[in-house]
């Protein structure tokens, strides 16, 4: 038997990725029974048998990839993809095993033994490969594991049944009913494989009766066209008939719109609903066999004189004037009487009778009570459907019927020009309506806030979208729900769902060869892309190019969009690009990226300078790191700059993989790769310390600075230790290796006065500072302020000083310092760096404070406040509500100052830093103190330093709480457990004076007792 070609597109593309469901079907025992007879005799039992496994797959539009003998390899969704190619495979199933059974009774009275069939199904992705034969056809070919797995299922099914893998069932879960078969050894595969029976069709047709199932999400943002539709029944029922159309692209809630309408209620009213299937244009009349169904109240218990009764009862019941309707009525239902006069008409004859008798009938209907009609998904419908809506549609005006519809843009009628028509064209959710969405679907904590953004800008609003990756994510294990919903896995990117991929597969399927591929070429060069950049990369002429851009924008997969200079055009849909990309195949995807990275280079220098990313990007897919690296620097340059901290990390961390490990000592070196190496390390490090990921900027440090010993540079070693430097000073984060490096460095400097002498100097007093090393501290200070005013540099003077400012602690040196800071300011005001100008408000507002300046101090916190939150530097922000919350308590304000402790704890909390249970204790410990509540914080502080007892700092609190609360013996205790080594235990830190004020209390309470 030979199997028909069924290439829709001589012009198809020579190969593509697609999600397809593949089918295997095979003879039991057709080995014996060809044994057993003539091989004439055969062929003669098997070839029928072969041809009705062939017409199962063709009525549900799949392919037949190979007959092989005594059975067939067949796929759904390729050549051509269909949004339900899962549910078509298993229909198809269906229909072989009843189509065989039928056959099988016909060969047992025959005297034959009957045939049997196993069926084995399965859905994933396969590369689809187009190899033009020598006649001239073109024959589909899929490759991948897809195909085993399928052929596998059908070998462990029993006889007569249909084998399915998991991914399968849960895409056809509801739609059919399954019997698990339990895990599976199969050759080929590793791990078991869960396999399931298909034992028949489920109670669910469609895809908002599986949402239904599972439960519905919030309606929101149709509250207008809800009301519309109202007001159109409030119409019809008048006797002014009304056709509402609700018009939108798949998953925009067409549908949801209806259920919802349905669910509010149309008291007195008769609703009739039906819906045109994807896989039945070719069943004809489907629809409306589907809603005189309903009407007549037919069962699939019934059977035809069951069938007859109902109809004709009713009929007569309502108006006998309509008896003659009956014959064509019985007919379409398939009840008719065994001599059926009706079905020897003329066909075009009985189609007209036919349709009239459903308009008469729906009509009268209407008469005794208001009627409303609902007919979804035309955008399915079959032409003989179509044809009643065109007859219905004409006869409305003046009629008690309501009729709804909905369908995809891509259906047309001529009902636009009636009065009595309405259309509501269903955008996607608005961002806030979205968001209302997202947060009945996973609560509304504002750390899954990024994550909903992500969403929307990914599904464009797009409700079905919106739930079914969300729905993804659970599955995946990427978001979690115990009590509250938790983000349990990073998320750079969101993972296309099978069922949103599979509705866009199919519309993009449907574009001309040459469309299709274009739109190929546009995905890969992005969401965006200028028109210039398109001509470039694509090779087509002007001419060509316009007319498949045009026909693009038609199919709306592309705007074009608003550009100073070269027209620009963007993809509708962000998911639309991810599914058109995905669909190249690996080897044409690097081609094109190459192609759009060397067209960057040349002719756009503007995006050199301003998105190195994009030039990054697409060499890196094209698989050429050692060009993309250079570009993932400046990217994480440019995004510094600007304070996307967590962007700049990203893009810094491509570049660092893409130059893979450091060489061992063995290897022979790279220079200019350890070089690259060393420049992202450290900007690295400066983004994760500007987003509190102190022990990670450490690592990226210290691994810098062992690069920069391998390339025996002093200065970039230097440059390193510097930067430990400064997260320690800043953030109090140690990095005891930063001193070792500098002193290390100092030794090869030599005696001569250099900026990177006094840079090292100054580095090390600063680190000296923070530690308390006083006595190297007053060596390096001094030297670090002489040298760097000796070479005159405002900005090295301004680091310097800082040095200067830690040696001079101590109240006696306030004044000092003061002037230490202000004159910090206005150099770096001369040097013009920004965030070393607003960086000295923080010290300079600190001095002020000590010295009872506090409108002044104020006045510097703010300032310091408002550069942290335009840079987007979350450590300086905490540091910026900490502030706040003290300045609240010594004003008194009590409930501002807990609200800004709680802001600066999630602040802290969020940047995951090891300190934010701690300082958030100790700013509670402060205002429960002058609010007199220190006995609530009492059993927490204790059971703190028990857990903690090697860590002495706590303590003086906890004496404090004591002393307080009139604990004399406990107060006492804890102070002379403290005394016992001199007080030696205690950290002299920037605490250490408030240390000294809870002893004194403490001491002035004991003295007292």
């Amino acid at each position: 038997m030979r199997v028909a070609q069924e290439s829709s597109s001589p012009e198809a593309l020579e190969g593509e990725r697609k999600t397809v469901t593949a089918l295997f079907a095979d003879i039991k025992g057709s080995t014996e029974l060809e044994r057993d007879l003539d091989p004439e005799e055969a062929r003669a039992i098997v070839d029928p048998a072969l041809k009705l496994m062939i017409d199962a797959v063709h009525r549900y539009d799949g392919y037949v990839v190979q007959s092989t003998g005594d059975g067939i390899f067949a796929m759904f969704g390729a050549p051509l993809a269909h949004e339900d190619h899962p549910q078509r495979a298993l229909y198809a199933a269906i229909r072989m095993q009843e189509d065989l059974r039928r056959y099988g009774a016909t060969l047992r009275e025959r005297g034959r033994a009957p045939i049997e069939i196993r069926i084995g199904v399965n859905t994933g992705e396969v590369v689809v490969r187009a190899i033009q034969t020598a006649a001239g056809h073109a024959e589909y070919t899929p490759i991948g594991h897809t195909n085993n797995l399928a052929s596998r299922m059908q070998t462990v099914a029993p006889t007569g049944s249909i084998a399915t893998t998991e991914d399968t069932r849960k895409l056809c879960e509801g739609y059919f009913t399954f019997r698990s078969l339990g895990p599976t050894r199969v050759k080929g595969v590793s791990e078991a494989v869960t396999v399931h029976e298909v034992t028949g069709l489920g109670p669910l047709r469609t895809r908002l009766q599986a949402s239904a199932r599972r439960g519905l999400s919030r309606f929101v943002g149709r509250a207008a066209e809800l009301e519309q539709m109202k007001r159109a029944l409030e119409l019809a029922k008048s006797g002014r008939g009304q056709l509402v159309a609700a018009v939108g692209e798949a998953g925009v809630g067409k549908s949801r719109l209806f259920f919802e309408f349905r669910a509010a209620g149309q008291p007195g009213c008769l609703v009739l609903e039906t819906l045109s299937v994807s896989h039945g244009k070719a069943s004809a009349y489907l629809p409306l066999i589907d809603l005189l169904k309903n009407y007549f109240e037919i069962t699939p218990d019934d059977d035809a004189r069951r069938r007859r009764e109902k109809i004709g009862g009713k009929i007569l019941i309502l108006d006998r004037a309509l008896e003659d309707t009956l014959p064509y009525l019985f007919t379409l239902l398939e009840v008719a009487e065994s001599d059926d006069q009706i079905a020897r008409l003329d066909p075009e004859i009985r189609r007209r009778r036919t349709l009239d008798a459903i308009k008469r009938l729906l009509l009268r209907e209407s008469l005794h009570q208001p009627l409303v009609a609902i007919f979804e998904d035309l955008h399915w419908v079959d032409e003989g459907s179509h044809a009643l809506l065109n007859l219905l549609a004409e006869s409305l005006g003046t009629a008690r019927v309501l009729m709804l519809v909905n369908y995809r843009p891509e259906f047309t009628h001529n009902w636009g020009n009636k009065t009595y028509y309405t259309q509501l064209r269903l955008d996607p959710l608005g961002a806030e309506t979205g968001e209302e969405m997202l947060n009945a679907l996973l609560d509304d904590g504002r750390e899954l806030a990024p994550l909903k953004q992500l969403i929307i800008e990914k599904t464009e609003g797009n409700p079905l979208f919106i739930e079914e990756i969300v729905q993804a994510l659970f599955e995946q294990g990427a978001l979690v729900r115990n009590g509250a919903v938790k983000l349990a896995k990073s998320l750079n990117t969101i993972q296309i769902p099978s069922t949103v991929q599979a509705v866009l597969a199919s519309r993009i399927d449907r574009l001309p060869a040459e469309q299709k591929d274009l739109l190929q070429t546009l995905a890969i060069i992005g969401k965006e892309f200028p028109l210039g950049l398109v001509r470039a990369v694509s090779g087509k002429s002007d001419d060509e190019l316009d007319s498949l851009l045009a026909g693009l924008q038609t199919a709306e997969f592309i705007y074009e969009q608003p550009a100073v200079g070269d027209v620009a055009y963007v993809f509708k849909h962000a998911l639309s690009q991810q599914v058109a990309s995905g669909s190249a195949l690996m080897e044409r995807r690097r081609v094109l990226h190459e192609r759009v990275a060397r067209a960057l280079e040349v002719r756009f220098p503007e995006t050199v300078e301003t998105q190195p990313e994009l030039i990054a990007h697409h060499f890196t897919e094209a698989g050429l790191g050692a060009e993309a690296v250079p570009y993932w620097q400046r990217a994480g340059e440019r995004a510094l700059q600007r304070s996307a901290n967590l962007e700049a990390i990203d893009q810094l961390e491509k570049g660092l993989e893409l130059l893979g490990s450091p060489p061992d000592v063995a290897e022979r070196s790279r220079p200019a790769d350890e070089a690259r190496r060393f420049a992202l390390l450290l900007l690295l490090g400066v983004g994760r310390v500007r987003v509190g990921e102190f022990a990670k900027a450490h690592q990226a440090f210290l691994r810098a600075a062992e690069t920069a010993k391998s390339l025996g540079s002093t200065e970039n070693v230097i440059s390193a230790a510097l930067e430990l430097v400064h997260m320690t000073h800043t953030t109090g984060f140690p990095a005891p290796e930063a001193l070792q490096l500098l002193e290390e460095a100092l030794q090869k400097l030599g005696p001569d006065d250099s900026p990177l002498k006094a840079r090292t100097l100054s580095g090390l007093a600063r680190f000296l500072g923070v530690t308390g090393e006083r006595q190297k501290l007053m060596s390096y200070a001094p030297q670090a302020v002489a040298m760097a005013r000796r070479i005159g540099d405002p900005k090295l003077v301004s680091y310097s000083l800082l040095g200067m400012f830690y040696a001079l602690s101590g109240p006696e040196h306030a004044d000092e310092r003061l002037a230490i800071t202000t004159e910090m300011q206005d150099l770096a005001k001369a040097a013009d760096v920004e965030n070393l100008t607003y960086s000295q408000h923080f010290w300079r507002g600190y001095c002020l404070l000590e010295l009872g300046d506090t409108a002044g101090a104020d006045e510097d916190f703010e300032a310091y406040g408002r550069w942290a939150a335009e840079t987007n530097q979350p450590f300086h922000q905490s540091i910026c509500e900490m502030l706040r919350a003290m300045r609240a308590l010594m004003s008194g304000r009590f409930e501002d100052s807990e609200r800004l402790a709680q802001n600066t704890f999630v602040i802290t909390r969020s940047m995951q830093a090891e300190t934010a249970a701690g300082v958030f204790g100790l700013q509670m410990f402060a205002l429960r103190r002058e609010q007199g509540r220190l006995k609530e914080v009492e059993p927490v502080v204790r059971m703190f330093v028990q857990q903690n007892s090697a860590d002495a700092a706590w303590r003086p609190g906890l004496a404090v709480i004591y002393s307080e609360l009139g604990l004399t013996a406990d107060a006492r205790a804890e102070f002379e457990n403290l005394a016992k080594h001199d007080f030696g235990d205690l950290p002299r830190d920037s605490m250490w004076m408030g240390t000294l004020t809870y002893f004194a209390d403490i001491c002035t309470f004991l003295a007292g007792c």
